[in-house]
């Protein structure tokens, strides 16, 4: 399943009954949002903040507060999928107008989901929320994005084990997303160095340098 947070409740509606056209501003809005995950995440600036201004500005074309909490939450996640942990901003004027949904999902970003609050996420991150699985949960989730975001989420709880670390670098580099990549080659570097494993962490600051070539 593609990680789309934001308007996948929206999309399922707008397939049913008659299949009525649906609105520009939704069109629009899922086009940009995938166009700035995918930049961001493979370090191009330029085109991810024009592309996140674009997308938020559909979504707040709807003046629903939900919607546009949600357009934070997702450069959120695209931030913590870079293991950028800096507080989520852009979501917290929003926070009093949001639903119970997008504030579980914000403070599970921020590594602070209760377990009430667990219960309201996509069932794909219920067991990291809780702490639970490790590894084993991760390979269980399916969209790439949602797999690294996870992650995160884990080391961000202090929960993430090497094997936790691995995956998520592999699966970052599968799709080819140069910002994550470097983010997590780095925490294992990191991992790597404080276990006094000086080759293997040189070996991955080697590939950190292949993943500067441009």
């Amino acid at each position: 399943m593609k990680h789309r947070f934001v308007l996948m409740s929206l999309l399922l509606l707008a397939a049913c009954g008659n299949k009525p056209r649906q609105p520009d501003w939704l069109v629009n809005a899922d086009g940009a949002q995938d166009r700035y995950e995918r930049a961001y995440l493979s370090g191009n600036d330029r085109v991810a903040t024009s592309e996140f201004t674009r997308f938020r500005s559909e979504v707040a074309s709807t003046a629903q507060p939900a919607l546009v909490a949600r357009a934070e939450l997702t450069r959120c996640a695209v931030h913590v999928a870079s293991l950028d942990l800096a507080p989520c901003a852009g979501f917290e004027p929003l926070r009093r107008d949001a639903t119970d949904t997008e504030r579980a999902y914000a403070d599970f970003l921020a590594g602070q989901a209760t377990p009430e609050q667990a219960k309201l996420l996509p069932e794909e991150y219920r067991g990291v929320a809780g702490g639970q699985g490790g590894a084993a949960a991760l390979k269980a989730i399916k969209s790439p994005l949602s797999r690294v975001i996870a992650a995160a989420v884990l080391l961000r709880t202090e929960k993430a084990d090497p094997e936790v670390l691995q995956l998520a670098t592999d699966t970052a580099s599968e799709q080819g997303w140069r910002r994550a990549v470097l983010a997590w080659l780095g925490a294992q570097a990191m991992l790597a160095e404080k276990a006094g494993a000086a080759e293997e962490a040189a070996r991955l600051r080697r590939r950190m340098t292949l993943a500067t070539d441009k």
